[in-house]
């Protein structure tokens, strides 16, 4: 099952994506410039195999819910997620209001 819901976070909307899969759910929430996630994002492939694409990501591990992708802390965030001053353990949600 798959669901996509606008989320609001300090007065800006967000897309939250959640797909449950067999034995784990794949967890995104979006803006229109980048994007946190669950622990399938790879963050390495990002940062070397598609650095020119200078995409801004951020990742959370051990999250099962939407909720839980927001407050938990980023265990790795992209190169370009860094220049935008989104570092390793800033809550999701604070992330994706630098993203805005």
């Amino acid at each position: 099952m798959m669901n996509v819901s606008p989320i609001t976070i300090g007065g800006h909307t967000f897309t939250a994506i959640s797909v449950a899969l067999p034995k784990t759910n794949l967890l995104v929430v979006t803006s229109e410039k980048g994007y946190i996630m669950c622990g399938a994002l790879d963050v390495a492939l990002l940062n070397e195999k598609l650095k020119d694409r200078g995409i801004i990501a951020g990742r959370a591990v051990g999250v099962k819910t939407i909720d839980q992708l927001l407050d938990a802390p980023l265990e790795s965030v992209t190169y370009e997620a860094a220049n935008l001053g989104i570092h390793t353990g800033m809550a999701g949600k604070d992330a994706l209001l630098k993203m805005i």
